[in-house]
């Protein structure tokens, strides 16, 4: 457990968080490199399509937050706001070559999060699996943890860099590969249900699941390769609301936000 000084007071949204100390206010931060997971489809706020950009703004102000900390953040944006891999293979597309644009969706909102990060004074590097030098960085793992390491968000994008996998997988695993201490799920919903809680007044939410728990109920968290993935390798993942303000420093400072999904 990490503690971080600060001089002044900090957002009040997180007051439970912090407590004063001879005048200094004291931040306990559990976790102190993450991976965070995006969906697509949480940029487009209330539009039909692409990336609403007071969302966009909003995302790197709740990323700043963390970075001011001494938090080390990397993350994965999901692309179904451009362009899902499945659905275009579901219409007849070969599943290789619809793939490889969904993963080239993931650049495109790669990109707009680093311009929103770099607008508020956040240093952030985009590394892809797919190389595109003059576009961004290619990923080499020991130049990520190099650029977390001086205090820089790391957004990867292009998946994995091969079909068939998922961002939520490519999410998992490369918080494995950076010695990420946590998973975080930004979603639209505040945790994981028994069922769809946009559809259903009864669902159920859960506040802590472990991995075998959610691929034999068939949750709908993430593909069964990320959660077997991280289940090897004990990689805790929290699901917890993106929209609320607040609810990811909260996570990262040990408060019950959202669902735990390990051991």
């Amino acid at each position: 457990m990490a503690l971080i000084f600060l001089r002044s007071v900090f957002s009040s949204h997180v007051s439970s968080c912090i407590y004063w100390n001879a005048k200094v206010l004291i931040m306990q931060i559990h976790y102190k490199r993450i991976l965070l997971k995006l969906s697509g489809e949480a940029l487009m706020g209330e539009d039909a399509f692409g990336i609403n950009t007071s969302v966009i703004s909003y995302v790197a102000g709740e990323i700043k937050e963390l970075v001011s900390l001494g938090v080390e953040p990397g993350v994965v944006i999901g692309a179904g706001n451009i362009f899902r891999g499945v659905a275009g293979a579901s219409k007849g597309m070969d599943r290789s070559t619809a793939d490889n644009m969904g993963m080239l969706a993931t650049v495109i909102n790669s990109l707009a999060l680093q311009d929103a990060l770099e607008r508020v004074g956040v240093v952030t590097r985009v590394m892809s699996a797919i190389p595109m030098p003059s576009v961004c960085e290619s990923y080499i793992r020991r130049r990520a943890t190099r650029h977390l390491e001086k205090g820089r968000v790391v957004i990867f994008a292009g998946g994995t860099g091969n079909p068939y996998f998922t961002t939520d997988s490519a999410g998992v695993l490369r918080a494995l590969e950076i010695d990420a201490d946590i998973v975080i799920k930004a979603t639209k919903v505040d945790g994981i249900y028994d069922k769809d809680p946009v559809g259903s007044s009864d669902a159920v939410k859960f506040d802590r699941l472990t991995y075998d728990d959610v691929l034999q109920k068939g949750l709908r968290v993430m593909d069964a390769a990320g959660i077997a993935l991280a289940r090897d390798d004990k990689k805790p993942i929290l699901v917890l609301n993106m929209n609320k303000p607040g609810n990811i420093l909260k996570a990262i400072c040990g408060e019950q936000v959202g669902t735990l999904v390990t051991v």
